[in-house]
């Protein structure tokens, strides 16, 4: 499998590319400039210079090229970059990971974009596309922490069974992470805004804290 991560030089987009890498597919780092994703590929090589780490450097319509594609932008830029590559994703399962989050009065709170998630904005830029929801509750530290386990629970939540069985197959090829079914679209919206909960958990902390489900055995299929 290989994976295009749009907007891919941000925190949580770099970590989820040099993770996905580490276990041995093929990844491609997307952003506006090509030269910056250029520079954060050899970032990410000089930081773990022992690891064969499949990672190529593209602007956003290359990593939009691949067979999955993650859309890592900022949320706000999420829906227009989508829209802006609609040819690239049409029929593709897109996984958005983005969470509106703002900072208000010194706190982190969640907001609500049109569509009531980022992931339903993304969804409605590209109707043609198969869009699910998942990775917002992965610490970006952990995740591109590549010496530690990503350890953790990735809530999923799709209206398109084959969306979410592709996302789930992603997310089980990194080892100590399971996958769970957590609904439709509709269901992205709490599950993007409990990141704000975590992130100030997290600062107050001085934590990795991440979300561990208790009670179930394995992920549930469709």
């Amino acid at each position: 499998m290989d994976v295009g991560i749009v907007g891919g030089t941000g925190p949580a987009g770099r970590a989820l590319a040099a993770r996905l890498a580490s276990v041995g597919l093929q990844v491609v780092i997307g952003s506006r400039s090509a030269d910056r994703a250029r520079e954060i590929v050899e970032e990410i090589h000089k930081k773990w210079p022992d690891r064969d780490l499949a990672l190529h450097p593209a602007a956003n319509p290359g990593a939009a090229a691949a067979a999955l594609v993650v859309v890592a932008t900022p949320w706000d830029a999420a829906a227009d970059t989508a829209a802006g590559l609609r040819a690239e994703l049409s029929g593709k399962v897109v996984v958005s990971m983005g969470n509106a989050l703002a900072k208000i009065d010194g706190e982190l709170q969640a907001v609500v974009p049109p569509g009531g998630s980022v992931a339903s904005g993304v969804q409605a830029a590209v109707p043609e596309a198969l869009v699910s929801a998942a990775f917002h509750h992965l610490p970006a530290r952990s995740l591109g922490d590549l010496n530690r386990p990503a350890s953790g629970d990735v809530l999923v939540c799709s209206d398109h069974p084959e969306a979410f069985e592709a996302t789930a197959e992603l997310i089980r090829r990194v080892p100590d992470l399971r996958p769970f079914d957590a609904g439709s679209l509709a269901a992205a919206g709490p599950v993007e805004a409990f990141t704000a909960v975590l992130l100030s958990l997290n600062s107050r902390y001085k934590g990795r804290a991440t979300i561990h489900l208790t009670g179930i055995d394995g992920d549930i299929p469709r």
